[in-house]
């Protein structure tokens, strides 16, 4: 089992009894690199399939135009000419679409293991820390952004091409559009720390679940997406959903240590959160169709790169203006499992964040920013689940008939993609027996 020494150091922050702190330090460094090496090489090996994304989605949703032109220079030409080209493209064998599909869902479900697996064991390992005696909101802000530098090595091999067709952006512009989005994840992942800090897990996963609703709207503004009668359908239901959880809300719901009386500024921090996530992913869309040009692995890391980075030195920053800096010692003394437990929360919690971050980016970039949204949203069981059997959170009538709901308005709008592509296809059939029409004659 090569996550074994992940998975006893969660059982170790939950247990009493454990044994960590007889451990050392230098053996617990070595269990941790030894667990972590198979997911750098997972990255590495999703990074290797990355870096022919764009070429495979261009491959496969650029065929039909590419037909589209030939079949109108046809026209133009004689019918010799014409009868010969047809001919000609028949003889030619098809470029091998279905293992280019198989490559290119490859890629899209390696970011989605990467975004469930990543938020869940980081949300989780968000309450441990407040659990077990941390309270530096913005330390909890800053291991949000700062493993930015785990993409520096993979950035570092797969490069921007120098014969790129797509002209590199000014760099003025770029650092500009980098720096806002940074400063934009600073705050929203300051929120989320505090909301997290005032909310159950199980409360704020379903509370979060809502950021599919803003997505859905941003998403309609400035991406261009179809909001439907099932998208609408959607965004209603799971609006329902974290509406439920905040009128029936209870002070002994959970184990954890949630301060008294602060439910309500939860809820509202954790929705506004919401909103803002949202607001990022839909800039990161837009970011990529109109000034990056591109959703190649070097453009994805890039992104993430810089826009953490700028989250880190903004989150830096707050924690030293506001003091808390002085108090972490003290803060690391004094944490229930050991410093060697504080150390490791912390770092884990981390690679968790940018391991989601990572699926994330890689999903806006090869999809879009609503869908990435929703694979979000599919995580919102995971952490009730995790938050009942780790932290003794109470799962009563109210919250498991929330996320039946907000199962229910998921499932809405996978059902709408399923349709869109089920269109596309009866289209591109279509085209297929027009042109073929065509040619015949």
């Amino acid at each position: 089992m090569p996550y074994q020494p992940f998975y006893l150091f969660i059982v170790s922050l939950i247990d009493d009894d454990s044994k960590l702190a007889s451990f050392s330090l230098p053996l617990l460094l070595d269990e941790w690199m030894t667990s972590t090496r198979p997911i750098l090489l997972f990255i590495l090996f999703l990074n290797l399939t990355m870096s022919d994304a764009t070429e495979i989605q261009l491959q496969i949703t650029g065929v039909r135009g590419q037909e589209d032109v030939v079949a109108e220079s046809d026209k133009s030409t004689s019918r010799a000419d014409g009868t010969a080209a047809a001919a000609a493209a028949a003889a030619a064998p098809l470029p091998p679409v279905s293992s280019q599909r198989l490559r290119w869902w490859a890629v899209v479900l390696a970011n989605i293991v990467f975004v469930l697996g990543g938020q869940s064991v980081a949300t989780l390992l968000g309450r441990i820390y407040y659990d077990q005696g941390g309270g530096s909101l913005w330390l909890a802000t800053v291991v949000q952004s700062c493993g930015a530098p785990l993409a520096v090595p993979l950035l570092l091999y797969f490069r921007r091409p120098e014969a790129s067709p797509v002209a590199r952006p000014p760099l003025l512009k770029i650092a500009a559009i980098y720096a806002g989005l940074g400063v934009l994840l600073a705050g929203d992942n300051l929120m989320y720390s505090y909301a997290l800090l005032y909310l159950p897990l199980s409360t704020y996963s379903l509370v979060c679940a809502t950021q599919l609703c803003f997505n859905a709207v941003f998403s309609y503004f400035l991406n261009k997406e179809r909001f439907t009668a099932l998208v609408l359908n959607s965004v209603v239901l799971l609006t329902f959903s974290a509406a439920l959880v905040g009128v029936s809300h209870s002070s002994e719901e959970t184990n954890s240590s949630v301060p008294e009386g602060k439910f309500a500024l939860g809820f509202v921090l954790a929705l506004s959160a919401s909103a803002a996530f949202a607001l990022i992913l839909s800039l990161m869309q837009l970011t990529f169709d109109t000034v990056l040009r591109s959703n190649a692995a070097h453009a994805v890391l890039e992104l993430q790169l810089w826009s953490n980075a700028a989250a880190s030195c903004v989150s830096v920053a707050g924690l030293f203006i506001s003091g808390e800096w002085s108090s972490l010692t003290a803060e690391m003394d004094g944490y229930k499992k050991g410093e060697v437990a504080y150390g490791m929360t912390l770092a884990w919690t981390a690679i968790s964040w940018q391991l989601a971050t990572m699926g994330m980016v890689g999903l806006v970039a090869t999809v879009s920013s609503l869908f990435t949204n929703v694979i979000s949203t599919v995580g919102m069981p995971l952490s009730p689940i995790m938050a009942v059997i780790f932290l003794g959170d109470r799962m009563d009538g109210a919250k498991v008939i929330a996320m039946l709901i907000g199962i229910w308005g998921f499932l809405s709008y996978v059902y709408q993609h399923y349709l869109d592509d089920a269109k596309s296809k009866n289209t591109a059939g279509s085209a297929d027996v027009t042109q073929t029409s065509e040619a015949k004659l």
